[in-house]
This record gives C-alpha cells, structure tokens and sequence, in this order.
C-alpha cells in the first residue's frame, strides 16, 4: 500500500476511538525531497500539522519552536509521537513511512497517540486550464 502525495494542502483525520469523535485539522504536504528538507525551518509558527512523505525521522536542527512528532507507518497507524526541543536529532523508526509535525502540545489535543489512525483527505487543486 505505497502512498505518494505531492507537495500541497489538504486535512488531515484523526479517526475516532472509543467515546470520541474524528478530529479534523487542517494539513501541509511535504511530498517532494525539496519540500521535505524544508520542513517547518524558519518558522515561528504551525497552523494545524505537516505531513513528510515519505519519512522516518526527523532532526529539530534551526528550528525555533518545539514541535510534536508522529511516526506513521503504511496504513497511517500512529507508532510514536515525540516532543522535539529545537536543535534535536529524531532516531529513523523502522516502521514508520510518514513523519506529522505539529506545535508542541497540539497533537495530544487532538487525540492523536501510539495506536491511533489518521487519513489525509487531498484538497484538489485546480488544473491549469486545457
């Protein structure tokens, strides 16, 4: 089940467990090597979570916020999440094929830990007129 996304925006689903409800919350794609290797450097803020695709590890390195991270493997299942401090080295998950960056604190609210699934939902972007 190989998933390949491309750089763009979209929301990302965290899928309910018991007595809760799906949370949605609005997403960036980073699916190009570019895009990935950029991250969330130089910025001061997230609004709602960034996906790297395909990753399994991340480093904090010229960050300047901490952020929360979740490994996701193929079927999108949570494997670890992580609080990262800026200037940090993430050690590669083996089984994780996705990284979700979040501000710190944002993913508990969310609900989002170890066993949890998610779903990205793509938002299409328009075609460049044929």
């Amino acid at each position: 089940m190989g998933r390949r996304w491309r750089d763009g925006r979209g929301t990302l689903v965290v899928l309910p467990g018991e007595g809760s409800s799906a949370v949605s919350v609005p997403l960036e794609i980073a699916g190009s090597y570019r895009a990935r290797t950029k991250g969330l450097l130089g910025r001061d803020a997230v609004e709602g979570a960034l996906l790297l695709s395909p990753a399994n590890s991340v480093h904090t390195f010229r960050m300047r916020i901490p952020i929360d991270v979740a490994y996701l493997d193929r079927r999108l299942k949570v494997v670890a999440v992580r609080t990262m401090k800026p200037g940090r080295l993430g050690l590669p998950r083996l089984r994780a094929r996705h990284v979700l960056e979040a501000a710190a604190g944002a993913m508990e609210g969310w609900g989002l830990g170890v066993g949890v699934r998610v779903e990205v939902e793509v938002l299409s972007s328009p075609s460049g007129g044929t």
